[in-house]
């Protein structure tokens, strides 16, 4: 085993070995630049980045068309929602969200709204999950997009996306979901499903950082967006850029794989998911697990320790690579405001530890990652007077602190 144990998968994921073999021609011998349309240097950049578009497409049942090149999920999101609202702000300017939407999203949405538009941000029950007709309620002759994450990047929890986008379908209002974290994970069809736009990555999949995509539906209807980053027309016109041509190969070789894997992975992951959890319940008290039970990421385990401080927790066990929130907030000793909009109280949010399993990960790291976190777990609680007060029977509620 080398240490320490890599557990945050959520976060990002190492290249796969194969991903990086397909993408180290392209940034020597094979350099062009996919725009180049006057010789063979361009020709074959250009073929292998129509390739990855198909590889990205055939994963979430698309059409290669449809694939638009971005830097990354955050860039899709942005150009998803203010694209939409920007193209569209003569039939309406009103956008339907969640509360516990990525940051990506929810500051996409806030700047919005200091230029005019009005934002829905529909509150999650306690698995994390919006409500669909809480969704039809919130929508108004001007609402023009509904967006909402797929599978959460902290709890794991699964929406019903097909639920969501077949309400928009019906009322004419499009349909944009963040599925970075499903997309490998879970089966997509979007076309089937009715859905509009979709982000995606390649670092959530075994791919490079710095290149995403953005699902854009051509026809039924065909969607169009206003694009924010101008130049020489790339990708239809909505995102200006000379391409990352090893970046998009890395990225569509980590669809073919992350498709063909899925669900012998799926098992797999999900197996050693549930032993961490099993091993954790059975061996520890006031241990909590927050999003939904079953309805979420097979990869994905999110835990409160009552009477431990997370960040004591996560110094105590340096030998695991995990997190107390999500990567993105990490820098913030905010209590994580997807636990809060889920209803966990600010005590317990503080005490949450985020699991994330993956490819790479084995029963030995499992089996070790189990030890450690028991043991930690009850020598902090053994520091504890709070934990000492509970196992004496003492509502801690009803105590009342004097101050000095």
């Amino acid at each position: 085993m080398k240490f320490p144990i890599y557990l945050d998968y959520q976060a990002t994921t190492p290249v796969d070995p194969e991903v990086l073999k397909s993408m180290l021609p392209y940034f020597s011998d094979v350099f062009g630049n996919a725009a180049s349309r006057n010789h063979e240097f361009g020709w074959t950049a250009e073929s292998a980045v129509e390739l990855a578009r198909k590889q990205i497409a055939k994963l979430i049942g698309a059409s290669e068309r449809e694939i638009i090149f971005t830097s990354g999920a955050t860039e899709s999101n942005n150009l998803a929602i203010a694209g939409v609202a920007e193209m569209y702000q003569e039939k309406g300017k009103h956008l339907i969200t969640t509360s516990i939407e990525h940051k990506a999203v929810l500051d996409t949405c806030h700047s919005l709204e200091k230029k005019g538009f009005e934002i829905t941000f529909l509150p999650v029950n306690h698995y994390g999950q919006v409500d669909p007709e809480a969704v039809r309620r919130a929508m108004t002759p001007q609402t023009v997009l509904v967006s909402t994450i797929w599978a959460n990047n902290e709890i794991g929890t699964l929406n019903p996306i097909h639920e969501i986008a077949q309400l928009c379908k019906e009322k004419n209002v499009l349909f944009h979901t963040d599925a970075v974290q499903a997309a490998g994970k879970v089966p997509i069809q979007v076309e089937s499903m009715g859905i509009d736009l979709l982000s995606i990555t390649a670092h959530k999949i075994y791919g490079p950082k710095g290149v995403g995509a953005l699902y854009v539906r051509r026809k039924n209807p065909r969607v169009r967006l206003s694009p924010f980053i101008h130049g020489g027309g790339h990708e239809r016109g909505m995102r200006s850029g000379t391409l990352n041509v090893p970046g998009i190969v890395g990225f569509g070789k980590a669809a073919e794989l992350a498709q063909k894997l899925m669900s012998e992975e799926t098992v797999r992951i999900k197996k050693l998911r549930d032993q961490l959890w099993n091993g954790i319940q059975s061996q520890l008290d006031e241990v909590y697990l927050n999003g939904h039970p079953i309805e979420r990421l097979p990869n994905n385990l999110n835990v409160s320790f009552a009477y431990v401080e997370g960040e004591s927790l996560m110094m105590g066990m340096k030998e695991l690579a995990v997190s107390s929130g999500s990567a993105c907030t990490s820098a913030s000793l905010e209590p994580s405001y997807v636990l809060k909009g889920i209803g966990v109280g600010d005590d317990l949010a503080h005490t949450s530890i985020r699991f994330g399993l993956g490819r790479f990960t084995t029963q030995e790291e499992i089996d070790f990652a189990l030890q450690k976190v028991v043991e930690t777990v009850k020598k902090l609680r053994d520091l504890s007077p709070l934990y000492e007060m509970h196992k004496e029977g003492i509502d801690l509620k009803s105590v009342s602190w004097a101050a000095h």
